[in-house]
């Protein structure tokens, strides 16, 4: 019996993988180990669970039943663990994240690396990908996602904080260019695109008698990534519009200066999402929290008086 107790997670992982090989990925085993525990598990029960040909594998009428009944035994003792860690202070088991690559590698994974200190006996594994991952089908315990939500049956999502955003540029650009006092100034300065999925992102501004202003700079460099931008607004190229939180040190530091208001409406909000379950497990409740807690004075930004003001 306990033998066969321990093949049952392999299985279920089996099923949800789709492969004996993406199991085995998931499971940190090999395929080998994977086939072994799916033939004692149907030698034992005397039915087979997967049709398995060369290039596919799918369950049988017995496999999907007991896959089933399985999936609930599992939810059923998670939930008892669950209950069973609540009332211990420690955290233990592996907690795995997806998250944005360049916003989770400057914001989210310094703040979950402090989990490992906290918790000693906690495992992270934080994946950077700026795909949407699904949590289920892929085996992620949650996952960071910036902007709005799709609607979903199975997740549930908990907001962390927003984005601010910034208009910036070097001071030797300005030097050199003259320093903008409204958004029709802009008109006469370069600016350093934000391209996503082909489409340029427009700027939202205020103006200096407070009216907010959506448009469409015009530009001649462009470009997909954040960080290439910033890059760029640091060696003098133009004015950039970027994430607070990316920029934030460069403000402090002198390399890049604030210009102009940000529209009042302009907020990215930022999700931790996971899978609908009963009881969440402490160890995805506690990384919750913890980025709750702490990431909306990461992603903040004090600005200068000078441009809090309409002028």
């Amino acid at each position: 019996m306990t033998d066969t107790l321990k093949d049952i997670p392999v299985f279920v992982a089996s099923v949800e993988a789709g492969s004996f090989a993406q199991a085995a990925v998931r499971l940190h085993l090999s395929r080998s180990a994977v086939g072994k525990s799916i033939a004692r598990l149907e030698e034992r029960l005397g039915v087979r669970l997967f049709h398995r040909t060369t290039r596919s594998q799918r369950l049988t009428d017995n496999g999907a039943l007991f896959y089933e009944r399985c999936l609930r035994a599992l939810e059923e003792i998670r939930g008892a663990e669950s209950l069973l860690e609540t009332g211990k202070h420690q955290v233990s088991g592996r907690l795995r994240v997806a998250m944005p690559v360049l916003f989770g590698r400057q914001c989210i994974a310094p703040l979950l690396t402090e989990l490992t200190q906290e918790h000693p006996g906690l495992e992270l594994e934080m994946s950077f990908s700026d795909r949407i991952v699904d949590l289920v089908e892929e085996g992620f315990d949650m996952a960071v996602r910036n902007g709005p939500l799709a609607d979903s049956a199975v997740l549930v999502a908990r907001k962390l904080g927003e984005h601010r955003m910034v208009l910036c540029a070097a001071p030797d650009y300005l030097l050199k260019n003259g320093q903008p006092q409204a958004v029709d100034d802009l008109r006469q300065h370069t600016a350093i695109n934000y391209t996503r999925a082909g489409r340029v992102l427009s700027w939202q501004l205020m103006d200096y008698d407070g009216t907010s202003r959506t448009f469409i700079p015009r530009s001649s460099l462009n470009m997909d990534d954040l960080q290439a931008i910033c890059d760029a607004a640091l060696a003098g190229h133009g004015l950039a519009w970027l994430p607070c939180w990316m920029v934030i040190k460069e403000i402090q530091q002198g390399n890049l200066v604030p210009l102009l208001n940000q529209a009042p409406d302009v907020r990215f909000d930022v999700h931790a999402v996971w899978q609908q379950t009963p009881h969440l497990p402490l160890r995805v409740r506690i990384a919750i929290d913890k980025l709750a807690s702490r990431l909306p004075a990461v992603m903040s930004l004090d600005l200068p008086a000078s441009i809090k003001k309409p002028r």
